[in-house]
């Protein structure tokens, strides 16, 4: 490309139409020289496309390209801001399953049950929210000495692990007496009322910088509060931090570093949550919330050992939250157990009219049925290991009946260029301004090369591969129709494709625990999980089965060595 910057690249694969919707793109040097379109150069870029036009094609196509081009400039001149959604929405009911639907958000019903303080600061920092809960509405423990704890802990073992980006100590301290002055006054918000937790920076929080773990965000501040912040708030939870993720959502390297895994200082926590992953792990927050658009609360839970859900897409409002896909991205909290993810929940989930996404459906908790009544699915060609078959035996031991199942035929990797494209759209100023060399990450495959190669996308192709979504969404439609929930291993499957495709439910929990070989400390382990996925809008099927397997097992009890 000899004299041409890569700047001046950019831009100028950028003016001669990328977005073109009969072919990807200009970039060679003979377009960059000719500052034009010229015939030659459409044919070029029809190699890009893996098209061939004849030469009376490109004649009739030639002026038609180049008035396109201050339509493009027309486009860019609005300066879209991230938070601005497009005119389609994704609709997971396509696929033929309806949401059900319910005025207003049902009471949630549980109590917590008694309980006597007998635990010590460690023993509090990992105790479950209900216990914790249930030691704050008897005023065996406040509010305030919960947030100093967790303060202390995100201070101590913060830089440690890497999983720190801002702590909200005045707000969070403001919360905490608030909390216990309602609680001395008798007044009980519920579960959550009192107990602190983190966000995932992606999530905007008045008054706090939002940095979307990302260079050219460090210092961004956003003036509002998530609806997930406002919903948490009302709860009478109290925020004490925001915490890292991989930059623009991506792996566990933020802008300050890579976050690490508590159970094992030489890896990493996983991303995009690496954060929230890492910190509830730790003992530093009494849970988080995090977010997944492929992954990004099914992996940091596996690494770290905690427990995610991954609500039904459209449950929980995604206002204030940063946009990497309009029609994949979803918010859910990571917690110690399933009976917690449940609780927050309860707290977070519904419609809100400034996210046209969103439904309000019913969820109720604890779950009325009994789970040997639920029709559950499984891959059997994916249960190999030990780890994995020994999750159906406890099942199996319980009287469940587990039905062997597979996923559709039908290839959902083509159908993630449009994960690629929506992220490319809403971080388009990046690349045409050249601040994407900014991100830490420069690698193939990392997002600055990942924007680039998506801006060669044809939008037929964008079109056609969410045509092949619908056909993926009818096909699971089908499945579910013949189960209520789904168990399988968290990788090595197709499963987290297809599922975050079709916008179904997920809670993913330890399974196991891995000693590491020659490791200086002798507590250091590799955790591991298994996924049990729901019916669209069965996110309380998934939690009950979860917490069926978790009150006869104690993965999720375990405490990471951290230092």
């Amino acid at each position: 490309m000899s004299a041409v910057s890569r700047r001046s690249f950019i831009e100028a694969a950028a003016l001669l139409g990328s977005v073109s919707s009969i072919f990807p793109g200009i970039l060679y040097v003979k377009a960059l020289e000719a500052d034009e379109i010229t015939l030659d150069v459409i044919k070029s870029a029809e190699k890009l496309a893996g098209l061939a036009f004849s030469d009376e094609d490109r004649e009739l196509m030639l002026e038609g390209l180049k008035g396109r081009l201050e339509d493009y400039q027309a486009l860019r001149d609005l300066k879209l801001p991230n938070h601005v959604i497009p005119s389609l929405v994704f609709d997971p009911q396509i696929g033929g399953k309806d949401a059900p639907r319910l005025e207003g958000k049902p009471p949630l019903e549980w109590q917590p049950d008694a309980i006597v303080r007998t635990a010590s600061d460690e023993d509090l920092a990992f105790m479950p929210v209900a216990e914790l809960s249930a030691m704050l509405k008897s005023r065996q423990v406040t509010s305030v000495y919960l947030t100093e704890l967790s303060l202390s802990r995100l201070k101590r073992y913060g830089p440690i692990l890497e999983c720190v980006i801002t702590l909200t100590e005045e707000r969070a301290r403001r919360q905490a007496r608030a909390a216990d002055a309602e609680l001395d006054a008798g007044h009980y918000r519920g579960p959550l009322h009192g107990i602190p937790w983190g966000a995932k920076d992606l999530l905007a929080v008045q008054g706090y910088p939002t940095t979307w773990g990302a260079m050219p965000y460090k210092e961004q501040r956003i003036d509002q509060d998530a609806e997930v912040v406002q919903r948490l708030d009302e709860a009478g939870a109290v925020l004490v931090a925001k915490l890292t993720l991989g930059a623009l959502a991506m792996g566990d390297v933020w802008y300050g570093g890579k976050t690490k895994n508590p159970w094992n200082l030489d890896r990493g926590s996983s991303g995009s949550s690496a954060g929230p992953g890492a910190a509830v792990a730790a003992g530093l927050v009494g849970f988080a919330i995090g977010s997944e658009t492929l992954g990004s609360i099914v992996s940091p839970s596996t690494r770290n050992g905690v427990t995610g859900l991954r609500p039904t897409f459209g449950r929980v409002s995604r206002v204030g939250a940063m946009t990497l896909s309009w029609s994949m991205d979803k918010l859910g909290p990571m917690c110690r157990s399933a009976e917690c993810c449940a609780l927050i929940f309860s707290a977070i989930h519904g419609h809100d009219s400034n996210d046209p996404t969103t439904v309000t459906t019913p969820f109720s908790w604890p779950a009325g049925r009994d789970v040997r009544d639920l029709r559950v699915g499984f891959l059997a060609d994916e249960f190999e290991n030990d780890r994995d078959t020994a999750v159906l035996q406890v099942f199996r031991r319980a009287g469940i009946d587990l039905k062997p199942v597979s996923f559709p035929n039908i290839d959902s990797s083509p159908i993630l260029l449009m994960l690629g494209v929506e992220a490319a759209a809403a971080f388009d100023h990046l690349t045409l301004s050249g601040e994407d060399d900014l991100l830490v990450r420069q690698s193939r495959g990392a997002w600055p090369d990942a924007f680039r190669k998506a801006r060669l996308t044809p939008a037929v192709e964008y079109v056609n591969a969410s045509r092949a979504r619908t056909l993926l969404m009818k096909a699971m439609n089908d499945l579910f129709a013949a189960i209520d929930v789904l168990v399988m291993p968290s990788f090595g499957n197709a499963g987290l494709r297809v599922t975050n495709l079709t916008g179904h439910p997920s809670v993913t929990l330890p399974n196991h625990f891995s000693t590491v070989d020659d490791s200086p400390v002798a507590a250091r382990r590799n955790p591991a999980s298994f996924t049990i996925v729901g019916g669209l809008y069965e996110d309380e099927a998934a939690l009950s089965l979860a917490t069926f397997y978790q009150s006869r097992t104690q993965f999720h009890l375990e405490r990471p060595p951290i230092e």
